[in-house]
């Protein structure tokens, strides 16, 4: 692997990297500031990159030197290599328009921007809570643009790289004349110092005092929740004085016990931006299909359903629990099947952003996935079956979520939503009610 050196000090602007990345021009500048981060005790070792404790055994290395293995995925850091760091000088160039966006908010999202605009104003702390597909990044704009002309650093991180990929585009095209960066792990596109980030939450842990705004959408996900590294990584990242925005479609347990005890504020948007409701879960039985799925069977109602959709071109995602059911599930369909029709894709998948691309470009007609693409990615006019939803691995926010890929479109507001499950879990029984508990309070501003 080659490294590239820095040389150019606006690549440190908060942005804390290991020593032996920077240029030795760079290390002797006053304006660099050098720390160690590891910091060893008598029973485990302290990260100061990610904020987390590990014990001493699982850490040393020869010499005297210990690593931090909880974030060694970004790089590995020790106690004998320092991180440097420069302070954030926010030195941009504001081009106008700032907002290049040419779209009109609806009533309701109005009011969520201006809560938005007075959240970042006042350097709070606020959670938007919205449905999906009631269009929360357009609500973002107004408060970005604000901010942006005022020449602050502005970060988007979600969990997953699914979201990133398909946000970028979209802010690109939103803030065309503002200087902006996409990174994830799977970009080969070199660092620049930038006005705009879009990253996955894992990358925020090589920022430090870097964002004056900091949103962080589909704050309930895999690997963000429950994660005190990443929730580490956000505190890091932002400066002492900023804004942080969270948001989301299915908050967390904790999340609303903090709104209920005024400890969180929240923004609240029960319906989607074209006034439809969310399409409703159908539920229907399958006996031992796992059982069947090992002699090379599928549920008669599952087949029949997918014959249905081909017949129709109907578009969709089959959902399955786990990456080992893709192969059989695929295998089985393509004796009933043109096989040409669809591709599986799931989170380590090589080919995972080109087959997102295949059915986004409507190359394919389907693709079998695990969770991996619950949320985050929009196929326009599509259904979702989910298969064995009765699995542990699927979650109520999870559930939620996938129901939530359907009929986010105005020219397709509706569409079908089917669960097949052996039987009615409390996760499958509360995604049924939150939906339509989010569906009568659209209702009511529906009047």
């Amino acid at each position: 692997m080659v490294i590239i050196m820095i040389k150019d000090v606006s690549e440190l602007y908060g942005r804390q990297v290991n020593a032996t990345m920077v240029d030795d021009s760079l290390l002797n500048n006053s304006i660099v500031h050098k720390y160690v981060p590891i910091k060893v005790n008598s029973n485990n070792i302290y990260c100061k990159r990610c904020g987390q404790k590990t014990p001493v055994n699982r850490c040393n290395l020869p010499n005297n030197n210990y690593y931090c293995p909880v974030c060694i995925n970004l790089d590995r850091v020790t106690k004998s290599i320092p991180l440097v760091y420069a302070d954030e000088p926010n030195d941009f160039e504001i081009k106008q328009p700032v907002l290049t966006w040419q779209g009109q908010l609806t009533n309701e999202q109005k009011k969520c921007s201006r809560d938005i605009i007075e959240v970042f104003e006042n350097n709070k702390t606020h959670l938007l809570w919205a449905v999906t597909g009631a269009g929360k990044t357009e609500m973002l704009f107004p408060g970005i643009e604000k901010v942006l002309t005022e020449g602050k650093r502005v970060g988007i991180a979600s969990p997953r790289v699914d979201v990133c990929v398909e946000l970028y585009p979209r802010i690109k095209e939103a803030f065309a004349n503002t200087s902006m960066i996409l990174l994830h792990g799977r970009n080969p596109q070199p660092y620049h110092y930038a006005q705009l980030t879009i990253c996955t939450t894992h990358q925020l842990l090589r920022f430090y005092r870097a964002f004056d705004v900091l949103i962080i959408d589909e704050v309930d996900s895999f690997p963000f929740v429950n994660n005190d590294g990443l929730h580490f990584a956000v505190e890091n990242a932002t400066k002492q004085i900023s804004a942080k925005l969270f948001l989301t479609a299915t908050p967390t347990n904790e999340m609303t016990k903090k709104i209920r005890s005024n400890k969180l504020s929240a923004s609240y948007l029960p319906i989607r931006f074209h006034r439809h409701l969310l399409p409703e879960i159908k539920l229907k039985y399958t006996k031992k299909w796992r059982d069947n799925l090992k002699k090379q069977k599928l549920p008669r109602l599952l087949l029949h359903k997918i014959d249905e959709k081909i017949k129709e071109n109907q578009r969709f995602l089959l959902f399955v629990p786990r990456i080992a059911d893709l192969k059989p599930i695929s295998d089985i369909l393509a004796k009933h099947f043109d096989g040409s029709k669809w591709e599986t894709v799931f989170s380590s998948d090589d080919k995972r952003m080109e087959k997102v691309s295949d059915m986004r470009e409507q190359r394919k007609l389907f693709l079998i996935t695990t969770t991996i693409l619950e949320r985050g990615v929009t196929f326009p006019g599509i259904d979702v079956i989910v298969f064995g939803a009765e699995d542990e691995v699927f979650s109520t926010s999870s559930l939620v979520q996938i129901a939530g890929r359907v009929g986010r479109k105005l020219d397709r507001p509706t569409g079908e939503v089917l669960f097949l499950a052996e039987e009615n879990t409390l996760a499958i029984k509360s995604a049924i009610n939150q939906i339509k508990y989010m569906n009568k309070k659209a209702k009511k501003l529906n009047g």
